[in-house]
């Protein structure tokens, strides 16, 4: 999801995990910072909430819940009690993706650690953002795979460097992570490898408390194409069956999704459906900005955002993940009229799951004098 997240920054996927979290048709919702800085969300409705008592399944350790259901004057009665604390990519300093990082968020309070994963040469799922090593890590200092360098077609657009699928895991733990962005801090360069999807797993089942996962399953098209598995398996197939080894499975607040919750990430809707016939696990499916078109289908964002769409895409997800933009527009550096997305992922009783919110000058509207608290209180 999105681009490389490191430094010890604000940057949050905001899980929206209940159908009347964010907003509904005559309220806007919204976010503020909480306790350490961890975005929490407040409710939509513009009156306050009628409380009606209801039972809640158990909670374990690490969760918020508002133990009663709101009725909202636009909507009527919606379930508002859901999991309120956000996911945090890797807040941490230690760079992107690293157990360090990690252990860091959870650390800080963190519900849900999320992560992309991509493949080896040799079929190991790691975890990493870029199809390329150029960015991350330190490759350029490793002259022994000079040779490894190449050009490639992905999602449309032609990628030249030094790719993932062409390194064993072995070559890939070799490598050291590296921050990307130079305004942030860079003295945990070259401390940190590249980890594997079943260690990331691992950081979150060794917690002191619940701690939830989202893994995204990233540029599935490609990966498909240059990696292969035993007796015609796929990516998707290696990822879930990962996942089943260390036993996530449940639907939404089941007792074993709420033991290890989850959500299964991907922009790729084919790659979604595919992977809804392996696991009855929660599946978020992702959309990027309004220019961008599905890696897969090649479907427009206007496409796969209107209300026929949404009709087919809920048999197979919980949630969208839209990129925040295309919730409040953004021109000029100055924020924009919300547009109704929300609203009608909630008509289909779809979750909204929105990303990236980085607390960093350069990713910040001028709106509020680049203050953060009131941005995404907004």
């Amino acid at each position: 999801m999105d681009d490389d997240v490191s430094g010890f920054t604000a940057e949050f996927t905001s899980v929206s995990v209940c159908i009347s979290t964010l907003c509904c048709e005559r309220g806007r919702g919204g976010l503020s910072f909480g306790t350490h800085g961890f975005l929490t969300m407040r409710r939509c409705c513009p009156l306050p909430p009628v409380p009606i008592p209801v039972p809640l399944p158990p909670v374990p350790v690490g969760f918020c819940w508002m133990p009663h259901r709101t009725l909202c004057p636009a909507r009527g009665p919606t379930v508002s009690g859901g999991l309120f604390r956000p996911l945090a990519r890797t807040m941490s300093p230690t760079g992107a993706r690293a157990v360090a990082a990690y252990e860091r968020a959870i650390e800080e309070g963190a519900g849900f650690i999320e992560t992309d994963i991509l493949s080896s040469k040799d079929g190991v799922l790691i975890c990493f953002h870029d199809v390329t090593l150029d960015d991350t890590t330190d490759i350029a200092l490793h002259k022994e795979f000079a040779y490894c360098r190449r050009t490639y077609i992905v999602e449309g657009v032609t990628t030249t460097g030094f790719v993932t699928v062409d390194f064993t895991l072995k070559e890939l733990k070799t490598l050291r992570v590296k921050q990307r962005y130079p305004f942030r801090d860079q003295q945990y360069n070259g401390k940190f490898s590249i980890i594997t999807f079943e260690e990331y797993i691992m950081i979150a089942l060794n917690a002191k408390r619940v701690v939830g996962i989202y893994p995204e399953i990233k540029n599935p098209v490609f990966i498909n194409e240059r990696v292969k598995w035993s007796n015609g398996r796929r990516f998707e197939d290696a990822f879930v069956d990962t996942l089943k080894k260390y036993g996530y499975k449940g639907s939404y607040l089941s007792q074993d999704w709420l033991k290890q919750p989850m959500f299964i990430q991907s922009f790729a809707p084919t790659s979604l459906i595919y992977t809804s016939k392996l696991t009855d696990s929660l599946k978020i499916f992702l959309i990027d900005d309004v220019t961008v078109t599905n890696q897969d289908t090649n479907q427009s964002y206007w496409e796969i955002t209107s209300d026929k769409y949404f009709s087919y895409i809920k048999n197979y997800v919980v949630g969208i993940g839209p990129w925040k933009d295309t919730i409040v527009p953004v021109v000029g550096k100055y924020l924009q009229s919300p547009t109704n997305l929300i609203a009608r992922a909630h008509a289909h009783n779809l979750q909204v799951h929105p990303y990236s919110y980085r607390n960093e000058n350069q990713f910040l509207a001028f709106n509020f004098h680049q203050d953060p608290y009131q941005e995404y209180n907004f």
